[in-house]
């Protein structure tokens, strides 16, 4: 082989490829060119969004708390409205009780009123007599009688008997007896029954007819060891002063 021959191949020292580290400069320069945009927009578009985010907290801690200071006074306004409630309740059971009271001792009053009349009028012992007879009207249109019987004569002794009376009166122009079956409104209505040893009041609902002016009572009496026949007055109570 000859010595001019020219070699074929040449030895060419190789280069490091650069193309990755401009792919990582591109990229960093892109992340920073995004960091400085986002900067740039947050201090043009929105500068005042740091003091939005402190304001928002704020506001969220004053909800809270505005929500807490409602669910108290919710709950001492349920309090007080129960407490209220127990309050009218007790108060309507103090006033119901000092009306009980009061028409207790108007009754006690009444009664003793009452005992000092009959006292008064029985200090000459007298046997069985009716002290007073009161008529008052009823709302059913029905007449509510009171009948007071009284005797001193035989004193602890017991008079018992039975009791009847017919009114008189006016009716149509006339004069008109109503006798005791008419005020009950049924045939063979018994009498009725009475027994005490100083006095006894009696009490019941007869009814007159419409048209019908009374005049006077006549009780009968019908007793073991007394009977008696004794008329009084009609007497309503706006006669003799009551209510």
């Amino acid at each position: 082989m000859s010595r001019n021959t020219q070699t074929r191949y040449v030895i060419v020292p190789r280069r490091p490829d650069r193309r990755p580290l401009w792919w990582v400069v591109l990229g960093l320069g892109w992340v920073l060119t995004l960091a400085v945009a986002w900067s740039a927009a947050s201090r043009v578009a929105a500068p005042q969004l740091p003091d939005l985010t402190t304001a928002l907290d704020s506001a969220h801690g004053r909800l809270q708390k505005a929500e807490r200071e409602l669910a108290e006074l919710r709950q001492r306004q349920a309090t007080l409205e129960r407490s209220d409630q127990i309050s009218r309740a007790a108060n309507r059971e103090v006033q119901q009780a000092l009306a009980e009271r009061d028409g207790q001792i108007a009754d006690l009053r009444a009664n003793l009123a009452f005992y000092e009349r009959l006292a008064g009028a029985t200090k000459q012992p007298k046997g069985l007599s009716v002290h007073s007879a009161d008529f008052m009207p009823e709302t059913a249109g029905t007449w509510q009688y009171r009948i007071v019987l009284t005797q001193s004569l035989n004193r602890g002794a017991v008079t018992a008997g039975k009791l009847r009376f017919d009114i008189e009166g006016v009716r149509d122009g006339k004069l008109a007896v109503i006798d005791w079956a008419d005020l009950h409104q049924r045939d063979a209505a018994p009498p009725q029954p009475y027994s005490f040893r100083y006095f006894q009041q009696l009490q019941g609902s007869v009814m007159l007819p419409d048209g019908f002016v009374p005049q006077r009572v006549r009780v009968s009496l019908r007793g073991e060891n007394a009977s008696l026949e004794q008329a009084v007055a009609w007497v309503q109570p706006s006669e003799t002063g009551e209510t």
